[in-house]
């Protein structure tokens, strides 16, 4: 069994309008709502690939009711913990013919028995092949909380994927997860310095894999997705496309990513798939994620580059 992690899933309310005008009434042409948060990404592209999955967090109020029941009719079973807080909304704006505006919200406060729910069904999550951890965190939890379902996952014989951002990320990899997926900025933060060049980038990753890493993925936008792990480095390019949309790209990276591995491919052609999927979320509106179609069409066109084998011992 997948299971996905959202500690602070959301209910994204996405508009579309003409123009946004400031100081002038804006007429909504358009208005959408879909199932928010990372995990909750991930978990809808891999229902949309035909994978089983479960998707597990935190829900509470009529923002929750509503985000468990868009989850139920997109096919994905769902654990969340009811929570006495409400789930956040968040508000993202597109122009017709312009500029995305996306408006996050903290999210609810959660309480330290509803915490110990969560820790207590990672627990007892039945034969997990691979986890995924990934978000944000809502008010009230420590960032030690990643490394401590980190562990339990890991514990149970799961692969654990962990796409996360500041304290929380550099808490988690603690607990030594088998796969990370930074961003640049992310991956910046993390290493305390700025990252621009490729060489940059790749000693940064490798840093991370030395501390006991098992998969590095940096995700660098219209640059692709490099991998770094053991002796070896990929570097997966996307096609020149038409970009419409680029919120949920990463997470619909990850399915991909995994997607390749239940699949039974191996790491080459899962950071294909990954490249494939985030490119093909980009090409839909709003924060609809990509459709397997499309996913398809652009597997062939990814480009692949292998890079040198990578000395262990090198001094960074």
């Amino acid at each position: 069994m997948i299971y996905t992690v959202t500690l602070n899933p959301a209910l994204d309310r996405t508009l579309w309008v003409e123009k946004i005008k400031p100081d002038d009434s804006n007429r909504i042409e358009k208005e959408e709502k879909y199932a928010g948060g990372k995990g909750t990404d991930i978990s809808r592209v891999l229902a949309e690939f035909g994978v089983s999955n479960k998707a597990l967090g935190f829900a509470g109020g009529f923002a929750g009711e509503e985000l468990e029941g868009i989850l139920l009719n997109e096919g994905i079973s769902c654990d969340f913990i009811r929570i006495s807080g409400e789930t956040r909304t968040n508000i993202i704006v597109n122009e017709r013919e312009g500029d995305q505006i996306v408006f996050n919200a903290k999210g609810p406060e959660i309480k330290p028995y509803e915490l110990m729910q969560m820790i207590h069904r990672i627990e007892e999550l039945e034969k997990p092949e691979i986890v995924a951890v990934s978000g944000s965190l809502p008010c009230g939890i420590h960032p030690v909380i990643y490394q401590k379902i980190i562990e339990i996952a890991k514990s149970r014989g799961a692969m654990v994927i962990l796409d996360t951002d500041g304290d929380a990320l550099k808490t988690g990899i603690r607990a030594h997860p088998d796969v990370i997926k930074p961003n640049i900025h992310e991956l910046s933060r993390l290493v305390d310095r700025e990252l621009k060049e490729m060489d940059e980038i790749i000693s940064a990753a490798w840093s991370l894999h030395k501390k006991g890493v098992g998969i590095v993925l940096v995700s660098m936008g219209s640059r692709g997705i490099l991998l770094v792990t053991e002796g070896k480095q990929y570097w997966a390019s996307p096609p020149e496309v038409e970009v419409k949309n680029t919120i949920g790209a990463g997470d619909s990276a990850i399915a991909g990513f995994i997607y390749g591995l239940v699949s039974g491919k191996g790491l080459k052609d899962a950071l294909i798939y990954a490249v494939a999927a985030g490119t093909a979320t980009t090409l839909r509106p709003g924060t609809a994620l990509c459709r397997k179609e499309d996913f398809i069409r652009l597997i062939p066109r990814v480009k692949l580059r292998v890079m040198k084998e990578v000395n262990n011992d090198r001094k960074e």
